[in-house]
């Protein structure tokens, strides 16, 4: 039982500066006050940001949004950011990345979380997560940002991608933005509309907004587009300022079709998934891990992450899609490739980013 109530211990982040100074000069150790932080209010922490959980609501078949309030640490966070959660599952930390679909000034905040078939840790929180259990929370990150000088918007979104693109979307009208917004959701099945029923609820109070939904593994209905996405889907809109959010092929097909031609807007996208590389067969190469010191067979068309993996290495990762730079580690010998945009990494001693590296040759990794 807290001896105070989460309300209270928030407002005690500005008394603890003296403590921070004197644990930033070596004077405390953080782990020593932490533990005695944690006697008033279980989130209560030095500087890590931890959260209680407050409510759960499924938002789709497939997505659960969750409602968090933190602990006074997380400071200058705002929609459309992501955040790297843990969790600890039979003795091992697990980490994965979720966009944040709203941010409130009173610590509260919403993240969702889509059912992967083989997500460990996802499916973990939507089927065993409860009201009141503590969750760690790495600071925000994600470059994404409302258009606010735009004369319109576009927003495309595929799969959880609406995440990002919603928060975003929540804040800009609940600010006063007028200019016309279409957004446009992918989904496979229509019980997959995630926030359906909040997204019509908007299109009824702000008239300058427009949603639709396309579905591609069912037949649509008559107000929804059919299929992935295409340039016909986008016929007749206007897109001064395109945000784009989905799966590594979705980005790639938006990106193509707004630079097929001069545009005087601006494009923003996020992916959430890692690239495939476009190599059939790669090369045979040799893996070399340092601090495992072990040499195993590799190939060049696959990312670091998943072939550091088969050969039985657990490298420290989140997000698997090159954004939250949970796998980064030292490349001491030979060059990658970035695989979301084919530039090189030449080593020795600089950093990578595993899920989304794939080796030129042979490799050494700090691993």
């Amino acid at each position: 039982m807290p001896l105070v109530p989460l309300s209270l211990a928030r407002r005690f982040g500005p008394a603890l500066g003296p403590l921070r100074a004197l644990s930033a000069g070596g004077w405390l150790q953080e782990a020593d006050l932490d533990c005695l932080l944690r006697l008033l209010h279980p989130v209560l922490r030095l500087n890590r940001v931890f959260a209680r959980v407050e409510s759960r609501r499924w938002v789709a078949d497939d997505m659960l949004a969750i409602g968090l309030r933190t602990n006074g640490n997380a400071r200058g966070w705002r929609p459309g950011q992501h955040v790297r959660l843990y969790l600890e599952l039979d003795g091992v930390r697990q980490g994965r990345s979720y966009s944040l679909v709203s941010v409130q000034e009173d610590g509260r905040l919403e993240l969702a979380v889509k059912r992967q078939p083989h997500g460990r840790l996802s499916n973990w929180l939507l089927d065993r997560l409860e009201v009141g259990s503590v969750l760690e929370l790495d600071p925000a990150r994600g470059d994404l940002d409302w258009p606010q000088d735009a004369s319109s918007v576009l927003l495309l979104a595929a799969g959880s991608g609406i995440t990002p693109l919603l928060g975003l979307l929540r804040q800009a009208l609940a600010r006063g933005f007028t200019a016309p917004v279409t957004l446009l959701h992918y989904v496979r099945h229509r019980a997959q509309r995630a926030f359906s029923e909040e997204l019509q609820g908007l299109m009824a109070r702000h008239p300058n907004l427009q949603v639709r939904w396309a579905i591609s593994g069912e037949t649509p209905a008559a107000d929804e587009l059919a299929g992935r996405f295409q340039a016909d889907h986008l016929a007749g809109l206007p897109s001064h300022s395109l945000l784009a959010c989905g799966p590594h092929g979705f980005v790639a097909c938006v990106r193509d079709w707004w630079q097929a031609e001069p545009r005087d807007g601006r494009l923003q996208w996020e992916t959430f998934t890692a690239p495939v590389s476009t190599a059939e067969a790669g090369q045979a190469v040799r893996l070399r891990f340092a601090r495992s010191h072990r040499e195993l067979p590799g190939n060049s068309a696959a990312n670091l992450l998943e072939q550091a993996e088969a050969h039985g290495l657990r490298p420290p990762h989140g997000c698997r899609q090159g954004i939250c730079t949970g796998c980064t580690c030292q490349l001491l010998a030979g060059s990658v490739r970035d695989l979301r945009t084919g530039a090189m990494t030449h080593g020795p001693g600089l950093p990578i980013r595993l899920c989304v590296s794939a080796p030129v040759g042979d490799v050494e990794l700090e691993l």
